[in-house]
């Protein structure tokens, strides 16, 4: 199945949790994908080319579409290779909302683990101190609407999360091997990559977990998924990729979006309309554009590019902010 599809491109580094979650469904859907390894913390000019100012990781393209936000790329995934499926029958509402949950509450509670001084220690070891430095500034300055839990506080609720997700793979008649099931699904992968940077990034404070061994049996099924077939790639040639896709097609309407059609206007801006979009919280830089969609579950942004050409940008509508440029 993969080999008929287009080019999908990654772009990612190796140490962002939820760049491991796209790795991991790019994995469960058995893709070729191309790996694009792009900078932890700013200036990311070739990003940039791409997004038109949303710098969060990860990204990912397809010619000339440039899809942001995981929970957008998962619906798209589902889309581009339906089996095996991130949304069994009958669990895409239950899905979803877990998913959203483990992305944000789950997740800021592990990192405010992760990040206490032990944690900090050995994910930077061998790091330069400089650079240690401007990365702890690039996270301020992306991080400075919301309010940080602190690693105290953290813990405790990272311990009761953890009981909960057991208690998930406990409840089904089990022990069952999924948070919903017999077979991973979007819960999973949304769940999952908080802790793996507990267990692979900062391993000194994976003691955290013995006090659920289910979780950790999940944790080595889900790991033993892999990442697919990943093909090393570049910035510069996902750039031309999108201009050549640009130069070829033009903005058409895109095929893995089942609900192209629909515009629901919440905003009294009109399609053709210059706005930005930016998230709510977490990397609140906005991207300028023209509204080319506004459906149900997303916005479409066009933009131009002097690399990358006439680029379309993806965001989902839950968590980002449309105004009026």
């Amino acid at each position: 199945m993969s080999e008929a599809l287009p080019d999908i491109y990654l772009h990612h580094y190796p140490m962002s949790p939820f760049a491991e979650k796209v790795r991991l469904m790019l994995g469960h859907k058995r893709l070729t994908w191309k790996s694009v390894i792009v900078p932890s913390i700013a200036p990311k000019p070739d990003v940039v080319a791409l997004t038109g100012g949303y710098r969060k990781t990860p990204f990912l393209q397809i010619g000339n579409d440039v899809l942001c936000d995981t929970a957008l790329i998962a619906t798209v995934l589902e889309h581009l290779a339906p089996t095996p499926s991130l949304f069994p029958e009958g669990q895409k509402g239950l899905n979803r909302t877990v998913a959203q949950w483990a992305d944000s509450t789950l997740f800021w509670t592990a990192m405010g683990y992760n990040f206490q001084p032990a944690g900090l220690a050995q994910a930077f070891a061998g790091v330069a101190p400089e650079a240690a430095k401007a990365f702890g500034a690039d996270r301020a300055a992306m991080t400075h609407n919301m309010t940080r839990i602190r690693p105290a506080d953290a813990a405790a609720a990272y311990k009761s999360y953890l009981r909960r997700l057991s208690d998930m793979l406990h409840e089904q008649g089990g022990p069952a091997p999924y948070l919903l099931g017999s077979a991973p699904s979007l819960a999973d992968f949304a769940a999952y990559h908080p802790l793996w940077f507990t267990q692979n990034r900062v391993p000194t404070l994976a003691t955290i977990f013995d006090a659920t061994p289910a979780v950790q049996d999940w944790l080595a099924r889900m790991a033993a998924i892999g990442h697919g077939d990943m093909v090393k790639s570049t910035a510069a040639e996902a750039i031309a990729a999108s201009a050549s896709a640009s130069s070829a097609g033009g903005p058409k309407s895109l095929n893995f979006f089942p609900d192209d059609e629909v515009f629901q206007d919440e905003h009294g801006l009109a399609l053709g309309a210059e706005v930005t979009i930016a998230a709510e919280s977490f990397g609140p830089e906005a991207t300028l554009g023209t509204l080319l969609a506004a459906t149900r579950t997303r916005y479409t942004l066009l933009r131009q590019d002097e690399r990358a050409g006439t680029v379309r940008v993806h965001f989902p509508r839950v968590g980002y902010v449309l105004k009026a440029a």
